[in-house]
């Protein structure tokens, strides 16, 4: 199962940020799982998932979004999934929440 994690909280336009290819024991986990396997795998704790970290990084997630790059070269990570923003589940969308998820209708 393939989840697109999209960026919408501090974002002027959403944009698709990540896929997230969950594994099969936590599909059959559930839907309430593998929306928590794509926040977990989107989150920058100890290091930077998008710059694939060494203990955020996860190779089930393909990064769909440039890195910003600075003035002076520097590349620096995408920020960490937050509140309000979305995971598209199948044909479901679903925001996060301050707890949980809640389907987009």
């Amino acid at each position: 199962m393939k989840l697109a994690v999209i960026h919408t909280a501090f974002e002027e336009t959403p944009r698709t940020v990540a896929f997230v290819d969950v594994p099969l024991n936590t599909v059959e986990a559930g839907i309430d799982a593998c929306l928590e396997y794509a926040y977990r795998w989107t989150q920058n704790i100890n290091d930077s998932w998008s710059m694939k970290g060494e203990q955020d990084g996860n190779d089930n997630v393909t990064l769909m979004a440039p890195l910003h790059v600075d003035k002076d070269g520097k590349e620096w990570g995408l920020r960490s999934t937050s509140v309000n923003d979305q995971i598209l589940f199948g044909n479901k969308k679903y925001r996060v929440a301050f707890a949980g998820f809640e389907e987009v209708t």
